[in-house]
């Protein structure tokens, strides 16, 4: 047996501290010492006879090397700085890591390999969130659209009288890490008047919709949009159909994750990463784009601190939104009749509605159902609810016969005209000092003989459904959104073949700037009625194949 002399202070519960030892089993070897807690100065104390000393090893294996500090990683991606940027020519830069900007780095990075070619991206915000926000466990239906604080949103249509809806989203992922993620393809009567071919769109909506994983199984045995989506197609509405939704509804299998169920443009990030490394700077501000004897040369950007810097490139992609982008062109003087002009959105009516449920059978489910326009009918109706269940994580679903439907409304087709306009004013700048964007547009007489329609069937398939319509002093509480405010704005620099009515070309190429494209909501010509992102993100992935073709081409020529 081990013997210890206590010292001053020293009570058995020290000891057994110091010693590593466990207090039940000083105790037991001396028992004559009843008090744990006593001051024993000067007692002899039994410890195990098999105690090891602090001096002595006690491991059967030397302790492993420290990390160093420069292992450790300080973000979710790899980030350069506009400095770092500045040294290096790219072979491409996009401009925004939204829907369009992260489809084409997505589609550059695999079509390309690990090769040598320098791809480098710039954002704007900062790195906000790493995935969609609906992904995120604290966040619900109830909260999810209204978490945007103010340091990653510009509520735009503060200043803009007859755009007063617009809000812009400076952060990567743009627009994509908050969106609703419904994603309908755009009609083929629609497409027939684009400068791409109706098999050609698609097949790039086929590599879209695998990449976004979209699907029509979200609402799958969910009574309530079963027994809707019935009551609609024996009413009349005989194309009504589960809402198509960009959600990775994939269990997890063989160690490989699915995590992410909602898509963002994260995910392109992601996928391109697992290819090949490429620059990513953030909070950095694109003003203006430099050309060289009528070719792309490279971005000036600044930073928050103000600093311009030069990003070289041989190829530019610009993918800041159909607002920014048109205005960074017209910062850069480049030339074009159709540059920033035929701004075009989707006109909105929301409708508060609720629906009596007795009767259904459970699980009642989510409600999430879609009815597209047709040629005859250019609006689209779009029902989702009930109430914030739409997606949520861990509320308790209550079990009740009434529930208000969380959104119920129509969208419409809108003119693509001339005088709907992006342009900036000399006069007012913004905190870089660059011209700030500034917006003319007003519905047609077509746009608004539209609504009439859209208001009439919103009634009709009420009545279909059976919804009970709410009413504010005896008139139908249906209202008009606000222009910009169903963040769908398109066409600022649309493609096609007569650069009199188009600011690209048919592969996003600006007319007259070689090396100069465009991959975001600007380039669409058209869309009906239908949701932007889903065609945006094709239309990238195919601007992003044909550079991928072109700079072999050209350096098999060199």
């Amino acid at each position: 047996m081990r013997i210890y002399i206590a010292g001053q202070g020293d009570t058995l519960l020290k000891i057994a501290h110091q010693f590593q030892l466990e207090l039940d089993q000083l105790t037991a070897i001396n028992p004559r010492i009843s008090n744990p807690y006593k001051n024993i100065a000067g007692q002899r104390v039994n410890l195990d006879p098999h105690y090891v000393p602090l001096n002595e090893s006690r491991v059967v294996a030397p302790f492993c090397p420290p990390v160093p500090e420069s292992e450790f990683i300080p973000n979710w991606i790899p980030l350069a700085d506009a400095e770092e940027m500045a040294e290096t020519e790219y072979d491409v830069l996009i401009v925004g890591s939204g829907a369009g900007g992260g489809a084409a780095l997505w589609r550059l990075c695999e079509q390309w390999g690990n090769n040598n070619k320098r791809i480098g991206i710039v954002e704007r915000g900062p790195l906000y969130l790493p995935t969609h926000v609906a992904n995120i466990a604290t966040i619900n239906g109830d909260n999810f659209r209204v978490y945007a604080p103010p340091e990653i949103t510009d509520l735009i249509g503060n200043r803009l009288p007859q755009y007063p809806g617009m809000k812009l989203v400076y952060a990567a992922g743009g627009r994509t890490i908050l969106w609703g993620a419904i994603t309908p393809r755009i009609p083929n009567f629609e497409i027939a008047d684009w400068p791409v071919s109706i098999e050609e769109m698609e097949m790039y909506y086929n590599i879209a919709e695998e990449v976004m994983s979209v699907t029509t199984t979200y609402t799958k045995g969910s009574s309530i949009t079963q027994i809707l989506l019935e009551r609609l197609r024996e009413n009349g509405f005989y194309n009504a159909n589960d809402i198509p939704i960009a959600a990775d509804l994939d269990q997890t299998k063989f160690g490989r994750l699915h995590s992410n169920v909602f898509f963002s443009s994260i995910l392109f990030m992601a996928r391109a990463l697992s290819r090949r490394p490429f620059d990513l700077a953030v909070n950095t501000y694109a003003a203006e784009v430099i050309t060289e004897g009528g070719k792309a040369a490279g971005v000036r950007v600044m930073t928050s601190d103000k600093k311009s810097y030069i990003l070289k490139a041989k190829t530019v992609i610009l993918s800041a939104s159909a607002l920014q982008t048109p205005r960074i062109l017209l910062n850069s003087g480049i030339a074009g009749r159709a540059i920033g002009r035929y701004l075009t959105n989707h006109s909105y009516l929301i409708a508060t509605a609720s629906v009596s449920t007795t009767g259904f059978p459970e699980p009642l489910g989510a409600l999430g159902i879609i009815v597209p326009e047709s040629e005859d009918r250019p609006y689209r109706l779009q029902l989702q609810g009930p109430e914030q269940y739409f997606n949520y994580h861990y509320d308790k679903k209550p079990i009740k016969d009434e529930w208000e439907i969380s959104f119920f409304g129509a969208s419409g087709k809108v003119e693509s005209r001339y005088e709907n306009r992006v342009y900036i004013d000399p006069s007012r700048v913004d905190e870089y000092g660059m011209p700030e964007l500034q917006v003319e547009f007003s519905y047609s007489e077509k746009d608004e003989a539209i609504l009439y329609q859209m208001y009439e069937s919103i009634q009709q398939a009420s009545a279909a459904m059976k919804l009970r319509l709410a009413k504010i002093n005896d008139a139908l509480a249906i209202c008009l959104m606000p222009p910009g405010a169903d963040n769908h704005e398109f066409g600022t620099c649309r493609m096609g073949d007569d650069p009199l009515t188009s600011a690209t070309d048919r592969y996003g190429q600006i007319h007259g700037v070689e090396g100069l494209y465009v991959a975001d909501n600007s380039v669409l010509p058209s869309t009906g009625a239908s949701n932007p992102t889903l065609s945006t993100v094709a239309l990238a992935i195919r601007t992003a194949d044909y550079i991928v073709r072109k700079l072999s081409t050209d350096e098999n020529r060199q």
